[in-house]
């Protein structure tokens, strides 16, 4: 089965519940339409409830840093769509699709890619990107399934997004080069505004 391409993925490592409706509100203004609340956040299930109840459907909200079954367990309870793991654990993918919601397990070798995939996964988070590379993801891309998608995370910002695209990468996860516990509401929807441009415009034109 083929799913929708990711894009962009806002990861709000820090925020709270009371600062999650105006930054959702924010980012989806911006044209993100994928949200993470890492679980090493204040309080981060009411979160990414408060998130999902808040925000259109067409928003998908998830978490990150999940780690275990029992997380992937609560984080669907709380009413995520996605589950982002900084590392391959087969349980945690199986769990994930198991219930309905899309795994983005952390690799940085084609051996634990291929594993993720015999786990479930279609979605490969790059993590950290600079491990992987824009020409080890080329590599990756010609011995994967063509229905694989790929999603750097780490250093990936508006200046480096296009090359990214250009390798084939089905989106990006960006953190601090956007989100920071504290920063202000106007510098918040400035960033996300700029990132969505560059990745608007690598996505038209991935190779210009």
């Amino acid at each position: 089965m083929t799913h929708t391409p990711t894009g962009l993925v806002a990861i709000l490592r820090g925020l709270t519940p009371q600062e999650a409706p105006e930054v959702g509100d924010r980012l989806y203004a911006a044209g993100f339409r994928a949200l993470e609340v890492p679980l090493n956040s204040p309080d981060p299930l009411t979160s990414v409830r408060v998130l999902r109840e808040n925000l259109p459907q067409d928003c998908a909200v998830g978490a990150g840093t999940v780690l275990t079954v029992e997380e992937v367990r609560a984080a669907h309870a709380a009413g995520a769509g996605l589950v982002v793991s900084p590392a391959m654990d087969p349980e945690v993918i199986a769990e994930t699709v198991g219930l309905g919601m899309r795994s983005y397990p952390g690799v940085t070798t084609p051996t634990e890619a291929f594993a993720a995939l015999r786990a479930g996964a279609r979605s490969l988070k790059l993590f950290p990107s600079e491990a992987v590379g824009i020409a080890g993801m080329t590599a990756w891309r010609a011995v994967l399934p063509a229905d694989v998608e790929f999603l750097p995370v780490g250093g990936v910002d508006a200046g480096n997004l296009r090359d990214w695209v250009a390798a084939g990468a089905g989106g990006a996860g960006i953190g601090s080069s956007l989100y920071r516990p504290g920063v202000s509401g106007p510098d918040l929807s400035a960033r996300a505004e700029a990132l969505v441009r560059a990745w608007r415009s690598a996505s038209d034109h991935p190779e210009n």
